[in-house]
């Protein structure tokens, strides 16, 4: 089973998942691998404790069909979110990848998200980690 996080500019939502899914005692023994949009994300959530590591266009769409659940911020699957970090052929890969998409909902990239109470990001990554658990439970 791998998980991938994906995040870019500055890696902090990465590294905050990262942090969490690797402290926690129930997700290990899983591969954890780090995407990032820039060498800064993907720095910041190997530093966090990912098991591996990769950057750029070629290594997030290479790896969508290598992956079984993918974790991020909503943004992912918006072409040139991140300010433009997201190309449209990494949105599309991401998109249409088999994996899971367990994602955070962050009102940004031109995405508003509704019917979602705006909480802070260390509670949606505390969601998304207890959506993890319970999807690798019932596997």
């Amino acid at each position: 089973m791998v998980i991938a996080v994906i995040d870019g500019q500055g890696g902090g939502i990465g590294k905050a998942l990262v942090e969490r899914i690797k402290g926690d005692k129930e997700l290990r023994g899983y591969l954890l691998i780090a995407l990032g949009t820039n060498s800064i994300a993907t720095g910041q959530m190997l530093r966090a404790g990912a098991d591996e590591g990769a950057t750029g266009e070629n290594a997030i769409i290479h790896n969508m069909n290598h992956v079984d659940i993918i974790l991020g911020p909503v943004g992912i699957i918006n072409a040139n979110a991140m300010m433009g970090e997201l190309s449209p052929k990494m949105a599309e890969a991401i998109g249409s990848s088999h994996a899971l998409k367990i994602l955070l909902p962050f009102n940004k990239c031109h995405i508003q998200v509704v019917s979602v109470p705006d909480l802070p990001v260390g509670q949606h990554v505390e969601n998304a980690v207890t959506a993890l658990k319970k999807y690798l439970s019932e596997m």
